[in-house]
């Protein structure tokens, strides 16, 4: 009975080794180690992949932003204070803007010189014509004064929410965009200037035409006053018979 009871302590420590040494043998740190490095290197992999259609979507956003489009215009607002200008110069009264026409008239009007057969009537219609068309041209540079005073106030407001929006673009295309209406402001400011200027100038020179055709009438009505006889020569007078 001990020799069996023995003999089976024994065998089964025996296969308790056997097991212990098969299990020794399954475990391989050396295999472990490189399965550990490749699964890391997979992770690494994926975070990379991740990171670049993180990326990719962060760029695709980018170039939605870049183009978005303003949604803010102030092209009408612009052409509405130019029209008023405009509508001054068509409403000019006296010596049109005109090439043509006002070349025909300027001729006529004031002339270098009036001739002999040009009736005083005449001349004298002239005149009144002409000082017309200067107060008329004086009228038009001061209602354009005026226009341009009160357009500026619009182009405070205009400048201020096109300023506004091109701090708070969202993409390059909304920034150029509120670039351009900036650029088309300053257009129009010069455009407004210069007829500022034509209206001014024209009235200047109207005043100045009307004074050079005022002395070539004042020189045929002393002509014709004077005549083509003996002229007066003075004389001294002795009242006293000395």
């Amino acid at each position: 009975m001990k020799k069996t009871l023995l003999a089976a302590a024994l065998a089964a420590s025996m296969g308790l080794a056997a097991v212990a040494q098969a299990q020794w043998i399954v475990f391989d740190p050396t295999n472990f180690t490189q399965n550990l490095l490749t699964a890391t290197r997979a992770l690494q992999q994926i975070d990379n992949q991740i990171q670049q259609l993180q990326n990719q979507a962060q760029m695709l956003l980018n170039q939605g932003r870049n183009l978005k489009s303003l949604d803010f215009n102030t092209l009408s607002r612009l052409l509405a204070t130019l029209s008023s200008t405009n509508q001054l110069i068509a409403q000019a009264q006296g010596l049109t803007f005109n090439v043509a026409q006002s070349q025909a008239t300027f001729a006529r009007l004031y002339p270098d010189a009036y001739g002999a057969g040009v009736s005083s009537d005449r001349m004298l219609q002239d005149a009144q014509e002409r000082w017309r068309d200067s107060v008329a041209a004086l009228r038009t540079a001061t209602q354009m004064q005026s226009q341009s005073a009160q357009n500026l106030l619009s182009d405070q407001g205009v400048l201020s929410d096109l300023v506004a929006q091109s701090q708070g673009a969202v993409g390059q295309l909304q920034a150029t965009q509120a670039s351009n209406q900036l650029l088309a402001l300053l257009a129009r400011q010069a455009i407004q200037a210069q007829q500022l200027t034509i209206a001014q100038d024209r009235a200047t020179a109207l005043d100045q035409a009307r004074q050079a055709a005022t002395q070539a009438r004042s020189q045929q009505v002393r002509s014709r006053f004077l005549g083509n006889g003996p002229q007066y020569t003075p004389q001294s007078v002795d009242f006293y018979g000395h």
